[in-house]
């Protein structure tokens, strides 16, 4: 059984989305201000938190600051249509998703089943047994581990799922629109400069800019080299 951290200060928004995470099967629980809701990430380890950027005391970006610290939880942040900035800045600070309120709770848990889905091994078109190994880049796909000059490498799950689609396509440029199907699936509505974002974090793990190149206007190319 998953379990789910709702992270908001609106006491009508947790229970709307408890009332539709417990009839899936999840086991849910819930904090209203950041300092808990950091609290809680530690003590009760989940599987995904959906996340409020705008709660009293530490905000949604300082307490997902902290937590990526320590944890590669995939994280949906809650915002407001307005909050464009603060999309922007969630996503560059570890945030996974995003869905802007008011939000459709069914919307809300299809993203969270698809998040879950992809996270569990063998979820991707590689088998879960595939090993993507390059000159500088190994990929553990069952694992779901990656070094670079065998070292070690943390990456959150989109990262992961980002960085494995490129591979499995070295040589070949994929644009936003193949890989947020690809890593967010098909019911994805947000905006693709998530991929830019994300990939961006990639890169900066990854140590070498070089290793994933851009094709302006058209997407990402893979390009270490094969062993």
């Amino acid at each position: 059984m998953a379990k789910i951290l709702v992270i908001d200060d609106e006491p009508s928004i947790i229970n709307l989305v408890t009332a539709y995470l417990k009839p899936e099967g999840y086991e849910v629980y819930t904090a209203t201000d950041g300092a808990t809701g950091l609290k809680s990430a530690r003590t009760f380890k989940p599987d995904l938190i959906v996340l409020d950027l705008m709660l009293p005391g530490m905000d949604g970006i300082e307490l997902l600051s902290n937590l990526r610290r320590e944890s590669n939880v995939y994280v949906i942040l809650l915002t407001a249509k307005t909050e464009e900035t603060d999309k922007i800045v969630g996503l560059s600070v570890g945030a996974d998703d995003y869905v802007t309120k008011p939000f459709s709770p069914r919307e809300l848990v299809a993203r969270i089943k698809a998040a879950l889905r992809r996270m569990q091994p063998g979820s991707g078109s590689a088998p879960d047994s595939m090993i993507l190994s390059f000159k500088h880049v190994r990929i553990d796909v069952g694992a779901r581990t990656i070094s670079v000059d065998d070292a070690p490498i943390e990456m959150t799950a989109i990262e992961f799922n980002l960085l494995k689609a490129l591979a499995e396509n070295r040589g070949r440029v994929l644009t936003r629109e193949q890989l947020l199907e690809i890593v967010w699936g098909t019911n994805y509505y947000g905006e693709m400069r998530v991929v830019d974002v994300h990939l961006g974090h990639v890169r900066q793990k990854l140590g070498d800019p070089a290793l994933i190149t851009t094709v302006r206007g058209v997407g990402y190319r893979f390009e270490d080299e094969t062993l």
